[in-house]
């Protein structure tokens, strides 16, 4: 089975609630759906050992799995322990993660989805991005530092939006 790195953007995105102004395009909608569909059928979600990726998706996605494809991601991430990979990542005296360049910790990468990197960095998987521009405006910086990315939407936010 494949191995996969969701940043939380990816479920939000499939259930259709917008997270940033102006709604996405249906195209992308769909492309977030059908991922995680390819997911839940024949992947394992990377998740961090700590639960700091599994606490995220608590705050932003539904435990029942209703009523959206994000929502039923979720309720497979909490009920099947044996479709997810717990990794330990590990920290710096700063509390930043031991995995990730000083080159990403020195810059202004959002400090929320450093888990999600430092987790690409350890275990060589791209992280999965629908529409978080933090991904798009860093990505030189991120892929020069190990990170790899891929984006459901494409590269360019401003083609992520009606």
């Amino acid at each position: 089975m494949t191995r996969y790195i969701i940043d939380t953007n990816v479920p939000i995105v499939a259930n259709g609630r917008d997270d940033g102004g102006r709604q996405v395009r249906l195209s992308c909608r769909e492309a977030s759906i059908e991922f995680l569909l390819t997911v839940m059928e024949r992947g394992f979600v990377l998740l961090d050992a700590s639960g700091e990726i599994q606490d995220e998706y608590r705050r932003l996605l539904n435990p029942s799995g209703q009523p959206g494809t994000g929502d039923r991601f979720y309720q497979l991430i909490i009920q099947r322990y044996d479709r997810t990979e717990r990794i330990e990542l590990s920290r710096r005296a700063d509390d930043e993660f031991a995995d990730l360049a000083d080159e990403i910790i020195d810059s202004a990468f959002d400090r929320s989805d450093r888990k999600f990197a430092a987790l690409s960095c350890k275990e060589g998987v791209p992280v999965t991005n629908a529409t978080d521009s933090d991904w798009a405006n860093d990505r030189d910086l991120l892929v020069r530092n190990g990170v790899t990315i891929q984006f459901l939407c494409g590269c360019d936010p401003t083609m992520w939006r009606e």
